[in-house]
């Protein structure tokens, strides 16, 4: 059934649960994931890890009832020597993946990340920050598409990457 013209998706987010991890692991050897997390065993293990952290919310994004993206957020203040702990303090990180293929390319990673975003500049972040591969194209293209603007290009301890941030229109970093 076709939302009406001009009502945009409402994702709802929801913490990860032990039960979600096999499906986590499907996901994860799709070949449209495995060219960016590598490996799904040592992915899915970094999503346990995720699970314990304090720093690192990890969340299923579902659509109509059904997950269709992992969608992980993040304090780089809270880690020492984070790469991204230079961006303004209360700045959050996000990474996204859908899961499904069949949901890729239709506007859905574009779509969820601006209303998460749009959340949690309601909650008072004043900066969202997402770090794509250089290379990853779509992705580059769906962050842009959700608000997002490059900042610079940086080798981290993840690879190299193209920081990108959406800024809170209530702040001003100038």
């Amino acid at each position: 059934m076709k939302k009406p013209a001009g009502r945009s998706k409402a994702y709802e987010f929801r913490a990860v649960e032990p039960d979600d991890l096999p499906l986590l692991a499907e996901w994860l050897r799709q070949p449209h994931l495995l060219e960016w997390w590598g490996k799904a065993d040592t992915a899915l293990a970094e999503i346990m890890a995720a699970m314990e952290d304090v720093a690192i919310e990890p969340l299923i994004v579902e659509l109509d009832g059904q997950p269709i993206a992992y969608l992980q957020t993040y304090d780089p203040h809270l880690e020492d020597d984070h790469p991204y702990s230079d961006q303004p303090f209360g700045t959050l990180g996000v990474d996204v993946s859908i899961g499904p293929a069949e949901y890729l390319g239709k506007g859905h990673g574009s779509s969820l990340l601006r209303q998460f975003t749009d959340q949690l500049f309601a909650e008072g972040a004043p900066r969202v920050i997402i770090d794509p591969h250089p290379e990853n194209a779509r992705a580059i293209r769906a962050y842009t598409k959700a608000g997002f603007q490059s900042v610079e290009e940086r080798d981290t301890r993840f690879g190299r990457v193209l920081l990108m941030a959406r800024d809170n229109d209530d702040e001003d970093f100038e």
